[in-house]
């Protein structure tokens, strides 16, 4: 497992089975259509919305509790029947691997990869939680031995590192469509190595060598695996559902305000440069808010038919490259100073709509057709 040889055909087998089959067509696909097509589409959103008609006679309240960005018809919508399945799988899938001992043999097998981006093996672990969530990778960081280590691994974390929630709805996004999902991962992980390449190079010092203590390989514990499961949902959910709420309070107040409707004015000509709706930059604003929130908000998007093909591969690659959710925003700040913080945020936000036109512009030039 520590040899290329052996090691990169089981990581290719762990993550096509654990991440695109048990979390994308398991999790994002099965769950997230039972959960929200069954359950709140055909029951509770109609349900609820002419019991609070029949409640509230003032429309501007209702708008906030059922309206199209309601607390329930979107924010509670989104944090259960699309989120939840989807992190729940990841963490389940995190958690086996976790049981097994594989992830310090990942942490040696990446470690010659990581060297040329200036980290070491050591960052496989804030690389792989941040799967799970940015947020918390962030602060993980703090385990790597140096500061330059430590930028760096924020600046991937913040650019190209997609979260479970994120990358569940992604992955659902690419149903039915492997070779856009190809090119979404292909852009994604030349990114990855490119910006952490120069990075090293903008950041000079010394390669550190790397050691690491292997445990013996074991079968999972299923009370093991359950037990870290429940806890990393339960304090995901706990953290982010309130979140997903007031989210929806906020767009409710841009609305009413007008605040949100100028915004979103603000992004749709850089959004028409890349070849896409207008309506696509109410998802990349809901993606500040969230990363996960803006990528269900294309979810919707493609149900209704206004994303399509190229337009999906450039819609997702842009907003995962997007600037980071408010939550790991402000973490980056915490740990890295105002003018870090401030100064990567930027960064990602230029260069996630250069590539996302870069990437439309060849794809328009070479006739892609998904």
């Amino acid at each position: 497992m520590i040899s290329p040889w052996s090691g990169i055909p089981i990581l290719l087998f762990i993550l096509y089975y654990g991440i695109y089959w048990f979390v994308g067509d398991f999790g994002a696909g099965v769950l997230v259509d039972f959960l929200e097509g069954t359950i709140f589409e055909e029951n509770i959103n109609p349900w609820v919305s002419k019991l609070i008609a029949s409640l509230l006679p003032w429309q501007v309240f209702q708008e906030l509790l059922v309206g199209e960005f309601g607390v329930i018809t979107l924010g509670v919508r989104y944090a259960v029947a699309l989120i939840l399945p989807i992190v729940t799988t990841f963490f389940l899938a995190f958690s086996v691997l976790e049981d097994t001992g594989y992830l310090p043999r990942l942490s040696l097998l990446i470690d010659r990869i990581f060297k040329a981006i200036g980290l070491t093996g050591r960052a496989v672990i804030p690389m792989v939680l941040g799967l799970g969530c940015d947020t918390m990778a962030t602060l993980v960081t703090r385990t790597l031995p140096t500061r330059r280590e430590r930028i760096i691994a924020t600046l991937l974390l913040a650019l190209a590192i997609p979260c479970s929630a994120q990358l569940g709805v992604i992955l659902a996004l690419f149903e039915g469509n492997p070779v856009g999902l190809w090119i979404w991962l292909g852009v994604i992980a030349c990114v990855f190595l490119f910006v952490g390449f120069l990075a090293s190079k903008v950041m000079p010092g010394e390669k550190l060598s790397f050691y690491m203590e292997i445990p013996p390989l074991r079968l999972p514990k299923t009370s093991n695996v359950l037990i870290k499961t429940y806890n990393r949902v339960h304090w995901y959910f706990r953290e982010i559902f309130p979140l997903f709420i007031l989210a929806s309070v906020f767009i409710w107040l841009g609305q009413i305000t007008g605040l949100f409707d100028f915004i979103v004015k603000g992004l749709e000509y850089p959004i028409r440069l890349l070849g896409l709706p207008d309506k696509a930059a109410v998802g990349f604003l809901f993606g500040f808010f969230r990363r996960d929130y803006g990528a269900a908000g294309f979810f919707d998007m493609k149900k209704m038919g206004l994303l399509a093909g190229n337009q999906l591969v450039v819609a997702s690659v842009t907003l995962t490259l997007f600037v980071p959710c408010v939550a790991q925003f402000l973490m980056n700040i915490k740990e890295r100073g105002m003018r870090i913080g401030l100064g990567l945020s930027l960064f990602v936000l230029l260069f996630s709509f250069g590539t996302g036109y870069l990437v439309n512009f060849v794809m328009t030039a070479l006739r892609v057709r998904l």
